[in-house]
């Protein structure tokens, strides 16, 4: 980075230092030899971008958890049924899992800043459209160019820690990224219901399209480009689709981006399910939903900076994402068991008991289920990051439909789908990671 005596607007323009040994990584692609490793002065981001990247992948929690607390109005107000409804979550996130997939490639090939810039743009004008929406069909196609916009920051923002960052260092930042964008869920929900209390859905839109504005400006002026372009991709789709099957051939990278993938459906089945499960099951108000959500997340945020503070480097990563899906399963099934009425009619407590371990166990799987990933590629950090983005997205925006299947005056279809997600992503995770082989495991991943 630049000495203190940059201009911010120099900043914004100085790529990162980087070294000119060379490799290769897990997609074959030629990249910087680690061992050759630049200053750590060079390789660090300041407060400023790490508040930024903070930003950036707090987008989606913005997008979709203001917006909660007024499905149950949305769907009185558009005349449409629940299961409608929840498809704006669906088509959000379709697009942000799709728009990884083109950002990512894009931004290993002409740099991080261009990409970003014009994806913010796009999100800006489409959340501005989906306050206006005069219909459910409208809302949802309006959902699906703000997602495919708004994956800029999120797959930017990790290919950007991968730039900065390696082993446990990485590990650790993506921690203080889950302790910066938690504080979105955390506060989301709350100011959503707040402005429920003075105006209706289309608010909130408003109020998002005025984050998105000052995050555009924000990036704009202060975030420096950190992919130099001596060693960025000069090919076309060809050769991203190669370095992408080369990611794929990589059974423990596979293995850790689909485990991870169906741990993250496990959360989005909380999100899409809980606003109808908590008020119009238990007769909940939007503002205790809120304040039930923000708990959840606080717990994620705490559970999350103990694991970059006490358990990186202190543990196996490997194992440690293990236990945590270990937990997610415990959760789910407790919550599937008072569901059904096994242990007679529960009430919201219990309930939320059980929401709570399950979301504060994500601060384990999912930080750790992404610096696994990364840790096996050193250079197309943009592709990579576009097919963890890509599969996650695209495994819960299969989940959030299947929640409603039932109505909206049940809540085992969550339980359901939280127990078979976290299921079958500890199948993955054994099978394809072999957490019990050390040589199996990956750089990184030792104590």
């Amino acid at each position: 980075m630049p000495d203190q005596g940059a201009s911010m607007q120099d900043r914004s323009r100085t790529p990162i230092p980087t070294t000119t040994a060379q490799t290769t990584d897990a997609a074959g692609v030629p990249g910087p030899d680690p061992t050759a490793a630049p200053p750590l002065a060079a390789r660090r981001a300041g407060l400023l971008v790490t508040l930024i990247l903070g930003g950036l992948t707090a987008t989606p929690p913005l997008a979709m958890d203001m917006y909660l607390p007024s499905l149950p109005q949305v769907t009185r107000a558009l005349h449409a049924p629940a299961a409608t409804v929840q498809l704006t979550l669906t088509a959000c996130l379709l697009g942000m899992a799709l728009g990884q997939l083109v950002v990512g490639p894009m931004s290993d090939r002409w740099g991080r800043r261009r990409p970003l810039l014009a994806g913010l743009g796009v999100y800006v004008v489409a959340t501005a459209l989906c306050a206006v929406a005069p219909t459910v069909e409208l809302l949802v196609a309006c959902r699906l160019v703000q997602g495919l916009a708004g994956a800029a920051g999120i797959v930017i923002a990790r290919a950007v820690v991968r730039d900065l960052y390696d082993g446990m260092e990485m590990a650790r930042f993506f921690s203080t990224l889950m302790l910066i964008s938690g504080v979105a869920p955390i506060v989301a929900p709350l100011i959503g219901g707040q402005i429920l209390r003075i105006t209706d859905w289309r608010g909130v839109f408003v109020v998002l399209t005025g984050v998105g504005v000052l995050l555009t400006a924000v990036v704009w002026t202060r975030l420096p480009e950190t992919l130099p372009a001596a060693v960025r991709h000069a090919g076309g789709v060809g050769d991203a689709l190669r370095a992408m099957r080369g990611l794929l051939a990589d059974l423990p990278f596979t293995g850790f981006m689909l485990a991870g993938g169906f741990t993250f459906a496990a959360l989005f089945a909380y999100v899409a399910a809980s606003p109808f499960v908590i008020q119009e099951i238990y007769g909940a108000s939007p503002q205790t939903f809120s304040l039930l959500f923000g708990v959840n997340s606080i717990g994620l945020v705490l559970v999350g900076q103990f694991n970059g503070k006490v358990l990186v480097g202190r543990a196996r990563l490997d194992r440690v994402f293990g236990v945590g899906l270990l937990v997610v399963i415990a959760a789910a099934a407790a919550l599937l068991l008072m569901t059904t009425g096994v242990f007679g009619e529960a009430g919201l407590l219990p309930v939320a008991a059980a929401l709570f371990v399950l979301m504060s166990a994500m601060g384990v799987t999912l930080p750790n289920a992404q610096a696994l990933a990364l840790m096996r590629t050193r250079q197309a950090a943009g592709s990579a990051s576009a097919l963890l983005g890509t599969s996650s997205f695209l495994i819960g925006a299969v989940a959030s439909p299947l929640v409603g299947v039932a109505g909206e005056h049940t809540a085992v279809p969550m339980a359901v789908v939280q127990l078979a997600a976290a299921l079958v992503a500890l199948a993955f995770f054994v099978g394809m990671c072999r957490p019990w082989n050390k040589r199996a495991g990956v750089e990184g991943a030792g104590s």
